[in-house]
C-alpha cells in the first residue's frame, strides 16, 4: 500500500510540525502545501521539495491528494474543512474545529451529508498518559468519578503580547486560547458537562482581556470539577510543564495538573500515581491506601494523531476525535466565556 498522500494547509507553528511529523512517517508523504505567497512558505516548500499553492481549491484541483491537514488559522478552518468534506477527502482540521459553533454545526452536517470522516486536532486525546488514565477509570479501580480538579496555570512572557498585541484583547486571553485543550482532555476523561459556572480577573496584568479564571464543572454523571486556568501564574500546574510530551517545555516530573478523585480510589495525572483501598477494605480516611505508580510508555501525542489519521483515510479507525466532539468542545469553551462575562451558571 502507498503512503497516503497528505497536504499540509498552513505551515505555521503547528503546521510546520505536522510537516516534520509527515517527514518522518513511512505511512504518508508530504505532496503539497497550501499557504499565502510570502517568502518563508516558498522556503519550507522548497526544504520539503514540494509544490506550493495559494489557495486549497487550486491545490486539490492539480493534486492527488489521499488526505488535508487545515493548521490555517481559525477564521479558515470552516471553508476550507468544508472544501475537502465536498470533494470526499478525509481532512484532520486542527482545534477549534471552527471559529465559531454556528460554522462547527454546518461542518458537522456537511461531513454527515457526503459521509467523509473529519479528525480534530485535539492532539492530547492520543496521548499514551490520557489513555491509560481512561482505561484507569473503566476497569473501575476508582469507582465512581466524584471530582475532578484541574489546572493550566502557567506564564505567557512579555514579548508574547509585545509581538501580538490582540492578545491584550477581549477574544485573546486564555479562555479561547488555550482552554479548549483541557475541555477535550476533561470531556474525554469525566464524560459530558452539562454546565460551567466562571469568574475571571484581568487584575495581574490589566489588560482587556482575562489572565486568570476560576471555573466549577458539572458533568452529566453527577461528577463535580474545578479548574484554574491563567497565562500570569509563575508555576508548572499545565500539562505542557508536566507531561514530558513536548520538549519545547521544561518539564518537573513531580508535578500533576489533574486531580481524579472517585467512591474506591484516586489518580494523579501525569504523574499517574494511583492510590485506592484494598479489596475487602471499605474506603476511609483512617483507612491507609494502597500505592502504586502506573507504567506509561509515554510517546508523542501529535505523532500517534497523525498516524492515526493514516488509518482513518484507510477506512481502518474512525475518527478519535470527531467533529462532533471537536463541536462539543467549543460549545463548552464559549459557555465558559459567556458565564464569565453574564456572571451566572450556564447550562451546556
Amino acid at each position: 500500500m502507498h503512503p497516503a498522500k497528505l497536504v499540509v494547509v498552513g505551515p505555521g507553528l503547528i503546521g510546520k510540525q505536522h510537516i516534520r511529523l509527515i517527514g518522518e512517517s513511512s505511512a504518508c508523504q508530504l505532496v503539497a502545501i497550501v499557504a499565502p505567497d510570502h517568502s518563508e512558505n516558498h522556503a519550507t516548500a522548497t526544504a520539503r521539495g514540494v509544490p506550493i499553492h495559494h489557495s486549497l481549491e487550486a491545490c486539490l484541483a492539480e493534486t492527488d491528494v489521499d488526505g488535508v491537514i487545515v493548521s490555517s488559522p481559525n477564521e479558515f478552518h470552516a471553508a476550507q474543512a468544508s472544501l475537502c468534506v465536498t470533494q470526499g477527502i478525509p481532512v484532520l482540521v486542527e482545534k477549534p474545529i471552527t471559529s465559531s459553533v454556528e460554522d462547527g454545526m454546518a461542518l458537522v452536517a456537511r461531513a454527515r451529508e457526503h459521509g467523509v470522516p473529519v479528525l480534530v486536532g485535539h492532539h492530547r486525546a492520543h496521548s499514551p498518559l490520557l489513555s491509560r488514565a481512561r482505561s484507569v477509570i473503566e476497569e473501575g479501580s476508582l469507582g465512581r468519578l466524584v471530582s475532578v480538579m484541574g489546572s493550566a496555570q502557567f506564564a505567557k512572557p512579555r514579548h508574547y503580547f509585545e509581538e501580538g498585541p490582540w492578545r491584550t484583547l477581549p477574544g485573546g486571553g486564555p479562555i479561547l486560547i488555550n482552554l479548549i485543550h483541557e475541555i477535550g482532555n476533561l470531556r474525554s476523561l469525566c464524560g459530558e458537562i452539562s454546565a460551567v459556572q466562571a469568574i475571571v480577573s484581568s487584575a495581574t496584568r490589566s489588560f482587556e482581556v482575562e489572565d486568570t479564571v476560576a471555573i466549577n464543572l458539572l458533568f452529566a454523571n453527577g461528577c463535580l470539577g474545578t479548574f484554574m486556568l491563567s497565562d500570569a501564574a509563575a508555576t508548572a500546574a499545565s500539562w505542557e510543564q508536566t507531561s514530558r510530551e513536548n520538549p519545547a517545555y521544561p518539564t518537573y516530573p513531580d508535578e500533576d495538573c489533574y486531580l481524579l478523585a472517585g467512591t474506591k480510589g484516586s489518580l494523579s495525572i501525569p504523574t499517574m500515581r494511583l492510590k485506592f483501598h484494598a479489596e475487602g477494605i471499605e474506603p476511609s480516611w483512617w483507612a491507609p491506601f494502597t500505592e502504586r505508580t502506573l507504567d506509561v510508555d509515554r510517546q508523542d501525542p501529535l505523532a500517534c494523531q497523525l498516524e492515526h489519521f493514516v488509518r482513518v483515510i484507510r477506512g481502518k479507525e474512525r475518527p478519535l476525535v470527531s467533529a462532533e466532539d471537536g463541536l462539543r468542545n467549543l460549545e463548552v469553551t464559549e459557555a465558559i466565556r459567556a458565564s464569565a462575562i453574564q456572571r451566572r451558571l450556564i447550562e451546556v
